[in-house]
């Protein structure tokens, strides 16, 4: 659970079992400490060290996002959220065998298994796979057909690759591959062509959502059951969505985001099965397509993606108890097209975690200085005493960014902030500033060079051109105050 400062106060302080427990005092006081160091940084302090009390624990899931497509070209990039320190790592281990986007990923165990794809210049049917345990990537079978904007999930330990393009067609056709003969088998075909389409499995069954058939964006949605090797369709969404995300989430289907044949979306909506129904949920912060979503701390987290104006590097969660988004510390890489994957009890987990933990306080006290700067920049005064209205104003529920206008594309990146964890299962969340970014323009396309375009792709690619004009040596950075209404940029709610 993640406590304010007036929770702890009122809730935590007070409570009968914190008053009659001598044992307790200390810590109420190390609290108090830590927290008045976390309102009051003194900008001339030597470099700050995070207390014991303060340090993240260790994640027991981390998220995996690989490949994608950014500054025009494919990428092999791998990082890795450590959803403790709120922290996006890079790690290197990149695919020998070279990098891809538009691909699709499932999870066995310790491995991610990528699917397809494309590189700039070649549609994949090739597959390979990454051992998160050794750090090794191996090659396996071979699809029966090439598919890029391919969707992938995994159902009772076998992986399904549902439709996509292959380089001239845009197929129903699906394959399942068993790891175990290491074989691709072809199954019956969906109702629908669907490329750019998401898919995800949900009580037994394998849910296709959305996508692109070569004429228009679908609303359609349909699932597969083992039981009866067959699709059936279910009711259309509310909006049409291609280059969409969907998740199984809490027994019900989230499809989120994408693009509607007119502009990219921040809807999102769910499906209960029971009722056969689609209701919407809230929008997201920022709307994207091709993106990565995943499940991680029981949440909902939309990673990258494209804006319909350039690629984004932002991340942010969903909170279904009270349905909304959280902002999330953006990714070191702005790409589209990439995968993200959740991969939970790994043994070497300390390798792709954010290291220094001890750092944290310093880092955001750095964060303060930079943001205290850049106002006395423009005449607002002093650094000392903007460190502290800056920090003040954060507290008292500031919501007002200090960013300059995006024009001509020109893209800028302005949110990391931290979740700060404390044992005894309570969290005082960092008060977050807002990081100094320097803007890194993501230039990829919605789809790649070569593939046969429909008219909104067409729109993308003239986007992208203004974009790439847009570039220049005069990159100015901006920062941007989080709303701290609820304690902290995400509100993680830690389960004990």
């Amino acid at each position: 659970i993640v406590f304010n400062t007036q929770c702890f106060m009122e809730e935590v302080k007070e409570h009968p079992y914190v008053i009659q427990c001598e044992a307790a005092k200390p810590l109420i006081i190390d609290t108090f400490k830590f927290m008045y160091d976390l309102d009051f940084l003194n900008p001339q302090a030597d470099e700050l060290t995070t207390p014991p009390l303060a340090m993240p624990r260790l994640p027991h899931e981390v998220i995996f996002a690989i490949g994608g497509w950014s500054g025009g070209t494919s990428k092999g990039c791998i990082e890795t959220y450590d959803t403790r320190a709120d922290r996006w790592v890079n790690i290197n281990a990149e695919d020998p065998a070279g990098p891809r986007a538009y691909h699709g990923t499932a999870v066995l165990g310790f491995k991610i298994f990528s699917i397809g794809g494309y590189d700039g210049v070649e549609y994949f049917n090739t597959c390979r796979v990454f051992d998160a345990v050794k750090k090794k990537w191996s090659e396996i079978a071979p699809m029966h057909s090439r598919r890029c904007y391919v969707s992938v999930t995994e159902l009772n330990g076998l992986i399904y690759a549902i439709g996509g393009y292959d380089g001239h067609n845009r197929l129903n056709t699906v394959e399942r591959y068993n790891p175990k003969t290491n074989q691709w088998s072809i199954i019956p075909p969906m109702n629908m062509q669907r490329s750019d389409a998401s898919a995800c499995t949900l009580q037994g069954r394998i849910y296709a959502t959305g996508g692109f058939n070569g004429q228009e964006c679908l609303d359609s949605a349909e699932y597969y059951d083992p039981l009866t090797n067959a699709w059936t369709r279910i009711a259309n969404m509310n909006h049409r969505r291609s280059g969409v995300s969907c998740v199984a989430f809490r027994k019900q289907l989230y499809v989120i985001g994408g693009f509607n044949g007119t502009a990219r979306l921040s809807t999102g909506e769910r499906f209960d099965s029971d009722s056969q129904a689609w209701h919407f949920i809230r929008e997201m912060n920022h709307s994207r397509s091709n993106f990565g979503l995943e499940i991680i701390d029981d949440m909902i987290f939309a990673i990258g993606g494209f804006n319909g104006v350039s690629t984004i590097s932002h991340t942010e969660c969903y909170v279904a108890e009270t349905d909304e988004w959280m902002e999330a510390t953006d990714m070191n890489i702005v790409r589209s097209a990439l995968s993200a994957n959740n991969v939970a009890g790994l043994p070497n987990k300390r390798d792709y975690i954010h290291k220094e933990r001890d750092r944290l306080m310093e880092e955001r006290r750095q964060r303060l200085m930079a943001t205290a700067m850049a106002r006395e920049d423009v005449g607002h005064g002093n650094t000392s005493q903007l460190l502290v209205e800056t920090n003040d104003g954060a507290i008292n529920d500031y919501d007002s960014p200090n960013e300059d206008e995006e024009t001509e594309g020109r893209q800028h990146h302005a949110q990391q902030q931290q979740n700060i964890a404390l044992p005894l299962g309570l969290n005082i969340p960092a008060v977050t500033t807002g990081a100094t970014v320097y803007a890194t323009p993501g230039t990829g396309p919605n789809t790649p060079p070569g593939l046969v375009q429909p008219q909104h792709d067409v729109t993308d690619h003239q986007n992208h051109i203004m974009e790439d004009r847009g570039q220049d040596n005069n990159r100015r950075f901006r920062v941007q105050l989080r709303n701290q209404r609820h304690g902290s940029h995400h509100e993680i709610r830690r389960r004990s």
